[in-house]
């Protein structure tokens, strides 16, 4: 064995030198990982960073489920608000100048809520609503009126 050793001593020599320039290799990038890593720490210990880590994560998945909850609740109030809006402006008396008489349709996203409509007289001017479900009412609508709805719901 030991005659193996001096024989290939310069063998074994570079086999370990090339292994050690190896480790020391991967010594300097990791420590390069790690000094990226512990950027702007305070701290010497990584598992502190680590801890510090898990700790920001938890919040910033606590504000994320919060954040998804307000969404939801945003959600539900959108649709019963009203986000459809038709009007038509006509002239329903030949008589009477201009078209000063509309027909307004207000929907929610279910195409529920009202059309009201106003007719300009010479006498005065008359307002009528009629509730609107699923783009339907149960009262007799004008033409206006439906065109109205038809406008909200494009």
């Amino acid at each position: 064995m030991a005659q193996f050793l001096n024989n290939n001593l310069i063998l074994i020599v570079a086999v370990l030198t090339v292994i050690d320039i190896v480790l020391i290799f991967l010594f300097l990038r990791t420590r390069k990982k790690i000094k990226i890593f512990m950027k702007g720490a305070k701290v010497a210990d990584i598992e502190e960073v680590v801890m510090e880590q898990n700790k920001i994560i938890k919040e910033v998945k606590n504000d994320i489920k919060k954040l998804h909850d307000h969404s939801k609740e945003l959600q539900k109030i959108c649709d019963i608000s009203i986000t459809k809006v038709g009007v038509v402006r006509f002239n329903p008396f030949k008589d009477v100048g201009g078209d000063q008489s509309f027909a307004i349709a207000l929907l929610d996203s279910n195409d529920d809520g009202i059309v009201i409509s106003s007719l300009y007289t010479r006498e005065g001017t008359r307002v009528y609503t009629k509730p609107i479900k699923i783009g339907k009412s149960t009262y007799n609508l004008s033409d206006e009126e439906q065109e109205a709805i038809k406008k909200a719901i494009k």
